[in-house]
């Protein structure tokens, strides 16, 4: 769908088999999977109700020197057009 395209080039988000680098932490990490989803958010600006906007998630493998592909630690984060949270905490390396 054009609104989760549009998310994707807006926030500069990776494609699966990227990696990244945490800029918290300064840790490597790789893309592992890409979904779209719905958020709900609760400041519809005409009704103040529960709305539902479009998401990009992503699932995350920490890159860990001698470790076994397949383990180790993963976590995932959503991003929508309404955030900055991936240009705040993430670098595309490759």
């Amino acid at each position: 769908m054009k609104e989760f395209d549009e998310i994707i080039r807006e926030k500069g988000l990776p494609h699966v088999g990227q990696t990244v680098r945490s800029k918290d932490f300064g840790t490597l990490w790789r893309v592992m999977e890409k979904r779209e989803v719905w958020e709900t958010i609760l400041d519809d600006p005409q009704t103040g109700q529960p709305r539902m906007i479009p998401g990009i998630f992503l699932s995350y493998w920490k890159i860990e020197e001698g470790g076994s592909p397949g383990r180790g630690r993963v976590m995932g984060f959503t991003y929508t057009l309404y955030d900055n949270t991936f240009d705040l905490h993430w670098e595309i390396m490759t």
